[in-house]
């Protein structure tokens, strides 16, 4: 099996557009479902709502991919788990190193949908000496000092950032130095990275504040609704947080806004 440092998935050469390539994962894994439920075939209507879009785009996307279905019929839903996944370079093994093995990096390494979908986690390194040599989901620990060795000889291209934000950037460096070209970061901080290097981050806290903004406008609705169009603009004037200005505030990861952008 080919591993993630000799082949590429070939999105960008053929032209699919970004925002198209992000939903892609999202019709592989409603048609898994159905697959594994023998399901023959799908409508595009059916599929839509499975994952979740309308109709219309989800035909728009499959045109990029040079599949348009049977009409009367729908989709042949093994074909497209196999054209999506071929797309998405899932039909070959792409090794995976985790740095930071904290509480969440601890919990991606043993998250059971890597191997499921193509990828392997081939290390997991960690700064602490104390970790070395300790199997975390079976796997035991090396030491940062290796990254670079780990890197080279298991051919990795994808790496996994699960540092505290204020070494992220350092390893993020290294990573890049070393021929890591695309970077899952979860660590809180917005990484540099050259050209041709591809970062993709994950930021649970600027989700679940995203969350609270519409949990907030849907209670001053609410209250607007029962006490009229006046008292409305006030249930749904945000709070100021008790010991900040209405500016901002200081959190753990430096000035966060008094109104996080949606």
């Amino acid at each position: 099996m080919a591993t993630g440092r000799t082949h590429r998935p070939a999105t960008r050469s053929r032209g699919i557009p970004e925002a198209t390539v992000a939903r892609l994962p999202l019709y592989l894994r409603a048609l898994t479902a159905l697959s594994e439920r023998s399901v023959p075939t799908v409508s595009s209507e059916e599929l839509a709502a499975a994952a979740g879009v309308n109709s219309a785009k989800l035909r728009k996307d499959f045109s990029y991919l040079g599949s348009y279905g049977t009409r009367g019929v729908g989709y042949d839903v093994e074909y497209l788990v196999y054209q999506i996944s071929r797309e998405l370079g899932l039909t070959q093994d792409w090794p995976v190193v985790i740095v930071g093995i904290g509480n969440l990096g601890a919990a991606l390494a043993g998250y059971g949908g890597f191997a499921s979908r193509g990828f392997r986690v081939a290390a997991l390194i960690d700064a602490d000496p104390a970790m070395t040599g300790r199997p975390v989901a079976g796997i035991p620990v090396q030491h940062s000092d290796d990254l670079e060795r780990i890197i080279e000889e298991d051919g990795v291209s994808i790496g996994v950032i699960a540092t505290p934000a204020g070494v992220a950037q350092q390893v993020c460096d290294r990573l890049v130095a070393a021929g890591v070209t695309s970077i899952l970061n979860f660590a809180p901080t917005v990484l540099s990275v050259p050209d041709g290097v591809d970062v993709r981050k994950v930021d649970l806290s600027i989700e679940l504040q995203i969350l609270a903004f519409h949990e907030q406008r849907k209670a001053g609705e609410e209250a607007g609704a029962g006490n009229g169009p006046n008292t409305a603009g006030a249930a749904a004037a945000p709070p100021t947080p008790r010991g900040t200005t209405g500016t901002g505030r200081k959190g753990p990861d430096g000035d966060v806004p008094a109104v996080m952008p949606a």
